[in-house]
């Protein structure tokens, strides 16, 4: 899975969610007011949102770490053995 495209995709999706909201704020059947507060609930939602991915993607990065560790370790000293042949 390549990485590269990530933070492309990221802005795409703030980009598109902007547009979505500034025209839903043009087209919105309610008053200003109800407006607001329907804008502030979805930001709070997407807040909450980006939080969780971030929480998993830290996760996902913890393990990744951990599984390479863990890797190295048991494969150290089979390099080391090795290099000493040679």
């Amino acid at each position: 899975m390549s990485h590269s495209g990530f933070p492309t995709k990221v802005g795409y999706f703030f980009v598109g969610a902007s547009l979505g909201a500034a025209v839903a704020t043009l087209f919105a059947p309610r008053a200003g007011k109800e407006t607001r507060k329907l804008l502030a609930e979805r930001a709070g939602e997407g807040k909450d949102y980006l939080a969780g991915r971030s929480r998993e993607i830290r996760r996902q990065a913890a393990d990744v770490v951990d599984r390479s560790k863990t890797f190295v370790g048991r494969h150290k000293d089979r390099l080391a053995e090795a290099l000493k042949t040679n």
